[in-house]
């Protein structure tokens, strides 16, 4: 397996690439969606579909195409989320959001865009494989992303704002809006290399236990951390009272609420048939991320 450095590597050198590859685009449109893509940031979730298709003896250039979607479906998720409408803020990965500088209209259509880019580009790559993995990661990730999944825990989030904190509403949220599009590639890199159904379950237990760990970090770097540090702007969640973990089990359970989630997903590794030490780090620094 390579390195997450050489993993990233990989992502940031295609993904541009990849969005000019569908064609023709409309100026503004593709510099708007170009703007958030190519805004850097951990690149965690094709990082992590790149991975799992590595470790489980998949090709990771036939697995890229997926990596650069799964990317464009985060990024066009959070031009969304941080419009007026939705979280209003004014920063992101460091710059000003995206309808900040292309206008609340272009931010629409460059989230728009990202999105059915992201379908274009894992259906062109499906269809030319001879069997079904294509289509099966590409429907595992449209499946994760979709309304029964992130956009599920969104609608959650953006409506449950002010209202009575509860764990069941929280760990929808957190499930859902977070965990699901860090399961997603596991699904996806796992499917693209072939592996059996008893394999996808662990890795779907991994993720779902790194995705609620990765969230309970986050509420509390909200609470903790910087904006120059984050890129973002903190504070906003107690602000606009949104359902946080931290807002249910305070800030002390919600640490060891995490440390208990890293674990889970480290216990589901141990399912696996494949060498699962990449995967374990990285769980275990989740818990010490300052962004």
């Amino acid at each position: 397996m390579k390195t997450y450095a050489e993993y990233l590597a990989m992502v940031e050198g295609s993904l541009s690439q990849q969005l000019a590859s569908l064609g023709t685009i409309p100026e503004v449109l593709f510099k708007a969606m170009d703007y958030s893509l190519s805004a850097g940031g951990k690149r965690l979730r094709p990082v992590l579909l790149l991975a799992a298709c590595d470790m489980a003896g998949g090709d990771v250039n036939e697995a890229l195409p997926y990596a650069c979607a799964l990317e464009m479906i985060h990024t066009y998720s959070l031009i969304h989320d941080d419009l007026p409408a939705m979280d209003n803020d004014d920063l992101r990965r460091g710059r000003p959001t995206n309808h900040k500088v292309f206008g609340e209209d272009v931010a629409i259509l460059a989230g728009d865009g990202l999105l059915s880019a992201a379908m274009e580009l894992m259906l062109r790559s499906a269809i030319g494989m001879a069997d079904l993995r294509g289509a099966r990661a590409a429907q595992a990730i449209a499946r994760r992303a979709g309304v029964t999944g992130m956009v599920a825990g969104q609608t959650v989030d953006v409506t449950g704002e002010g209202s009575e904190p509860t764990m069941e509403k929280v760990a929808y949220i957190h499930q859902h809006k977070t965990a699901d599009l860090l399961t997603a590639p596991i699904e996806a890199g796992f499917l693209l290399a072939g592996a059996d159904d008893q394999q996808l379950a662990a890795g779907a237990a991994y993720g779902q236990q790194l995705g609620l760990a990765f969230q309970m970090v986050d509420d509390l770097l909200d609470i903790e951390g910087d904006a120059a540090t984050l890129g973002k702007t903190p504070g906003k969640d107690a602000a606009e009272g949104k359902l946080t973990w931290v807002a249910v089990r305070g800030i002390e359970n919600t640490r060891a609420d995490a440390q208990r989630a890293v674990d889970e997903a480290v216990a589901a590794l141990d399912q696996l048939p494949f060498d699962t030490n990449f995967f374990k780090t990285l769980a275990q620094n989740t818990l010490n991320r300052v962004q």
